[in-house]
This record gives structure tokens, C-alpha cells and sequence, in this order.
């Protein structure tokens, strides 16, 4: 597809407003809730999949401080995120470097990555763990990923628990060519664009109601690439976040990396890469417009509905812990799986 294929769109008012990412998470508009970008330089591994490196010096169990460019997190041995309950909510985790070990209170497991997306309805409790292993002896580990959280309208909240595996191979990627060749390239995790179609979302996802307007896209703009974004549907909330790059031009608005631009969904926008290579992500989606109440790992809409996530929890621990430790990883031989609740067995095709 080439660029001026697109009709061409005023860009009079397209954007709504800038604002500087800062420090994570990034701040995101209903639907979303959260959003956090991981990336680290982990060196090569050890006999226990974790880092073969001194961890001296480091707040272990709580290691975001980045010392020589990676972190630990809450792993003591193994970086990332061991046993933690959800409610309420949905994850939508895109490993865009590096793997996942995932295990949960409902039995399943999975280990996932380089490209790979991982879709989790929480509703009414699930606990899990995200581990990031690092497998290379040798070498360094790099690790990159999204984690974006999705809220639940109340009528989805106590929804059963699911996780979808959205395999790379199964995922999207839109290349198009401005008039100078200049490629832009738009992985499409949920919505539609020109025809590009990710696997569905969850059954009781806000993204999985045809009225909802829900789309997860990442944009890479090579130098000096133009692109058009079409226009949403009117009420849609959408944001840009640039976080990687040094400036590029959306809607006729020159933009600095390291910010989120809001748009105005009804009109298309053009963007236009920049010196360096551009990075974007898109989030969008009509609002839920309930009220939120959150606290920690639980998202309700009212303090009561948030009390009773904690008694729930500490009563059921949300299916118990069926594994070893609360941190679990894989064998190293293990290639991308994913084992689900109910014993069904798939891996990426």
C-alpha cells in the first residue's frame, strides 16, 4: 500500500494535546489504565535462568532502579514478576524482545516472546507470574515489552478468567511506501487497518464489542517516511505515544520523543518520521465512562467493590498456587507454548 492511497485529510485541530510521558507508567485515557515499557540490557544468564552478574547493590524484591541498564523488579533470582492477583481488568502484554514465563492459579502456563502477545482477562481473580528467563549462556538478554492495562465495563468485571495467546505469526503487520519508498510499518494487535485483522480479543473484552472502537498498534516510521492514521470513530478516545526516536511530525504538529500526543478521532492524521528512526504506539478506544476505583492489582468501581476483592482474595487466593515457587521458569530447552486452564496444548504455528 502506498501512501497517497489514503484521501487526503486537513490536519486543522487533529491533535488535541501534548503532554510529556515522564516516568513510568505512561498516563493513559478510558479505556486504559495503565501502561508501562520495559527495556532491558540483561546480560548472559546463569544455571537458574536469571542474571550472571553480581546482584550487589540492588533493592531485591523491589529493583527498578535500572543499575547497568536492567532490573530485577520483584525476582530474586529470575527478573520479573512473580505471583501477583489481578481483578477487574484485563493485560494485554506485547513481548517485542526477550520471553515470558507465565504461570497461573488456574493451572495454565506459557512462554512467550519476540513479537508475541499474551491477552489476560483477570476478571474475577486470577493470580500469575511473569518471569523474564534469560537463556543465552553466552551472550546478552535483551528484553523489551508493553504491558498496557484494559479495563472491564461492570457488567464483565467477575467475567471468568481467560488468557488468549496472540502468536507473531498470527499478528499483523501493514507495510506502507510513501512516494519516495520510505517504508512505515504498523503491527496491528487490535482494530483493523486497511484490512489488517489481528486473532480476537478475549470473549469478555471491551475490545471484543463491535461498537467499542478498540485498537493496540505499534508504528515504525523509517526516516523521513510519511503515513497516514485513518480517522476513528467519533468518540473514540486515541493517543500516540513516541517513546523511541528524536522528533517526528503528526498532524503538522512537530513532536519531541518522549511524549503523547491525543488526537482528535474523527480527523485522519498524517505522520512524518523524523532524522533517526520513529516509534510509536497507538492506543484508542470509546470510553467506558463508569467510575473507577482501584487499589494495587484490583480495579472495581466502587471502594466497597474494592474491599471485597481483598476479602475474596484472602479467602479463595483466587484458585490457589499450584506450583513450586512464586516465581516459576521453564526448562531451557522450552521453546513458545502455551497450556491453557482447561489442558488444551498449543504452540505458535
Amino acid at each position: 500500500m502506498r501512501e497517497q492511497d489514503h484521501p487526503t485529510t486537513s490536519n486543522v485541530d487533529a491533535v488535541l494535546g501534548v503532554i510529556p510521558l515522564g516516568q513510568p507508567p505512561w498516563p493513559t485515557l478510558d479505556p486504559f489504565l495503565f501502561c508501562v515499557h520495559h527495556d532491558d540490557a540483561y546480560p548472559a544468564g546463569n544455571e537458574q535462568l536469571g542474571p550472571a552478574a553480581s546482584l550487589a547493590g540492588r533493592e531485591i524484591g523491589r529493583d527498578f532502579a535500572g543499575v547497568d541498564g536492567w532490573r530485577m523488579y520483584h525476582g530474586d533470582v529470575v527478573p520479573g514478576f512473580p505471583a501477583h492477583p489481578h481483578r477487574g481488568f484485563e493485560t494485554v502484554t506485547i513481548v517485542r524482545r526477550g520471553l515470558i514465563d507465565h504461570s497461573d492459579s488456574l493451572g495454565a502456563a506459557a512462554r512467550f516472546g519476540g513479537g508475541d502477545v499474551q491477552w489476560l482477562t483477570a476478571g474475577a481473580g486470577i493470580v500469575h507470574s511473569e518471569m523474564f528467563p534469560l537463556l543465552d549462556r553466552t551472550g546478552p538478554n535483551p528484553a523489551e515489552l508493553f504491558q498496557i492495562w484494559l479495563n472491564l465495563p461492570r457488567a464483565n468485571k467477575l467475567a471468568p478468567p481467560h488468557f488468549s495467546m496472540l502468536w507473531r505469526e498470527a499478528i499483523p503487520t501493514l507495510v506502507a511506501t510513501d512516494g519516495e519508498g520510505r517504508r512505515a510499518e504498523i503491527t496491528v494487535v487490535a482494530g483493523r487497518f486497511d484490512g489488517a485483522a489481528p486473532p480476537a480479543p478475549p470473549p469478555n473484552s471491551w475490545a471484543a464489542r463491535p461498537d467499542t472502537d478498540v485498537a493496540i498498534a505499534s508504528i515504525v516510521l523509517a526516516p523521513g517516511a510519511r503515513w497516514t492514521l485513518p480517522a476513528a470513530a467519533p468518540g473514540t478516545l486515541r493517543a500516540l505515544y513516541f517513546f523511541r526516536g528524536s522528533e517526528v511530525q503528526i498532524a503538522g504538529r512537530q513532536v519531541g520523543v518522549g511524549h503523547r500526543v491525543q488526537l482528535r478521532p474523527e480527523a485522519a492524521a498524517r505522520l512524518v518520521g523524523g532524522a533517526e528512526t520513529s516509534e510509536l504506539l497507538l492506543l484508542q478506544g470509546r470510553p467506558i465512562g463508569e467510575p473507577v476505583a482501584a487499589y494495587g492489582p484490583f480495579v472495581m468501581n466502587s471502594q466497597a467493590e474494592i474491599q471485597k476483592a481483598f476479602s475474596d482474595y484472602q479467602r479463595t487466593r483466587f484458585g490457589g498456587w499450584p506450583w513450586r515457587s512464586d516465581g516459576p521458569v521453564h526448562a531451557r530447552e522450552e521453546g513458545r507454548f502455551a497450556v491453557h486452564a482447561d489442558g488444551r496444548k498449543e504452540r505458535p504455528a
